[in-house]
């Protein structure tokens, strides 16, 4: 067997999301010498990158102080904020939260933001490596992080070396920075490996479906931005909305269920295409067209889930290390912000990662998550319970005396027939998508069939012996792509994996309530290709 090729720099960034992208900047700024590569798993900069998104433009200010002359391609300042709670046929419009309220902000893609900050890491000299798919950590001698190997190219699903194979590269390097996104699979291992969670609570998680609409003529009000809570989720499931109006009439929706649902017959992707049909949103959309889809989890268990950020030889930055603050639905801010103070750290301590979790615990952005640490967990007791006690912790500015616990979403489902679930009172829908099968073709997703599948399931005899009587095999269900699927033919029951369906959105590694399904990076470039998410 061939050695593999090896590259070495000073440092390497996992990922070319805002977190990364911030970091390689922020630290040629301050050490041009310091040689930076970001590898990114998708096949272009931003192409697997989605967010709302709405951003606080301050950490791009302190960043790139002349970025407004020259901004990113959607980038529409703010306007008028509306908050709503919906009912199946109507709704209230509620005051705006401090928290949401959006003057000065501006609505952007984040994945067309991306694409925009990468050539700017690259005029300071970071080598930006997009196609490239993190397969593993690699180890020095005394057990610390040295670097990323990249997975190999062109193998079959028999594992045989199919024609432009191409084997993988290891990348060595003084620091690793992680920068995946919420529930990447290399920190989930690091996680796990140096106990980074030993003293904090499980981290939680939503999924976000998002879809980027062009409508008629006269229906848009750029940057206007509506949210909304209640219909179609019932009052125990944390759900709710956005709708962005954009420029050259477009409009970017979306629906955000909590991870924490407890109905195993719950489906995500079907709440958000109830939300699309209601009275004060499907007139928006009728005669529109669907410009692109996607879905993605979001990290929402705030400042009591936040891992140890730092270990021997690697460090943990923006949604990778739970930043996001989830009663702003924001976490672009924090990415940066992290981003920036990772490298500040990195550029004053010579490369050591050691202490980064000090300074972050000390920051503003952990600041921040810990005045809002008690919102989220409220609505684990209900609607009603949530935005009390959300009233409370807003104008008691988080000074509680306590701190609500999470726990790992995967615990939250109920057995069948445990517990009276609620009806879902829906209506019928007419708008696209018609199914979850259209909805992968908007998100332009791509693998080759042939190459190895990706979803590891550690033992597909519990889905059919088990889960099928105990919670109706709900990864057929919160899938948002109808990679999942129980079929019955002359050899039985049996799980089927349509993993080239697969929009890389991480639920499955999630909410499974058996944990046996692990979510592994495919080869460099497969998966969904956004445009303007």
């Amino acid at each position: 067997m061939s050695e593999r090729e090896t590259m070495e720099y000073d440092v390497v960034v996992v990922g070319a999301g805002p977190a990364g992208l911030s970091f390689a900047i922020r630290l040629k700024q301050l050490k041009p010498e310091v040689n930076v590569c970001v590898i990114e798993k998708a096949s272009a900069i931003g192409a697997q990158i989605l967010s709302g998104a709405v951003i606080e433009p301050q950490p791009l200010d302190a960043l790139l102080p002349g970025w407004r002359d020259n901004p990113p391609p959607i980038c529409v300042p703010a306007g008028d904020d509306e908050f709503w709670l919906l009912s199946k046929t109507g709704g209230r419009k509620l005051p705006v939260p401090p928290g949401m309220q959006n003057h000065g902000n501006f609505i952007v893609s984040l994945g067309a933001m991306c694409a925009w900050l990468a050539p700017q890491a690259e005029a300071l000299g970071v080598d930006v490596f997009p196609g490239f798919a993190a397969a593993d950590n690699i180890y020095n001698d005394d057990g610390s992080v040295a670097g990323v190997r990249i997975g190999d190219m062109g193998v079959a699903r028999d594992g045989t070396h199919k024609p432009g194979y191409t084997e993988g590269i290891d990348i060595k390097a003084k620091v690793t920075v992680l920068a995946e996104g919420a529930r990447g699979s290399l920190t989930k291992q690091l996680i796990k490996r140096f106990k980074l969670d030993q003293h904090s609570d499980p981290q939680g998680y939503s999924i976000g479906i998002k879809e980027l609409w062009q409508v008629p003529a006269g229906r848009v009000t750029p940057g206007k931005i509506v949210h909304s809570i209640g219909w179609p989720a019932d009052n125990h499931t944390y759900g709710g909305s956005f709708l962005y109006h954009l420029d050259k009439d477009r409009i970017a929706l979306g629906y955000i269920s909590g991870l924490d649902y407890s109905d195993p017959e719950y489906k995500p992707w079907e709440a958000f295409q109830q939300w699309k049909n209601h009275p004060m949103v499907k007139p928006l959309l009728e005669e529109g067209t669907i410009l692109s889809a996607g879905a993605r989890a979001i990290v929402t268990g705030g400042y009591q889930s936040l891992p140890t950020c730092d270990m021997p030889g690697a460090l943990l930055i923006g949604d990778t290390a739970g930043l996001l603050n989830v009663p702003k639905i924001k976490g672009t801010h924090q990415a940066i912000r992290s981003g920036m103070l990772a490298a500040e750290h990195l550029a004053a301590s010579g490369l050591d990662a050691a202490g980064f979790d000090a300074k972050l615990r000390g920051s503003e952005a952990m600041a921040e998550l810990k005045k809002v640490r008690n919102i989220k967990p409220g609505f684990k007791k209900g609607l009603w319970y949530g935005l009390l006690n959300a009233a409370w912790e807003t104008a008691t500015f988080g000074l509680s005396p306590w701190t609500l616990k999470n726990k790992a979403d995967w615990s939250s489902l109920h057995k069948l027939g445990a517990q009276e679930e609620p009806k879902r009172d829906y209506v019928q829908r007419t708008l696209a998508p018609r199914d979850r099968l259209a909805g992968v073709y908007f998100a332009a997703t791509e693998h080759d069939e042939d190459q190895p599948i990706h979803l590891h399931v550690a033992d597909t005899n519990i889905c059919i012996d088990q889960c099928t009587t105990e919670y109706d095999n709900p990864c057929t269900r919160f899938c948002p792509a109808n990679v999942y699927e129980i079929v019955d033919d002359a050899a039985g029951k049996r799980l089927q994996i349509n993993a080239a369906n697969c929009v890389h959105c991480k639920t499955c590694d999630i909410k499974d309530p058996y944990e046996i399904i692990t979510w592994v990076t495919p080869e460099g470039g497969s998966g969904p290709n956004y445009q303007s998410l």
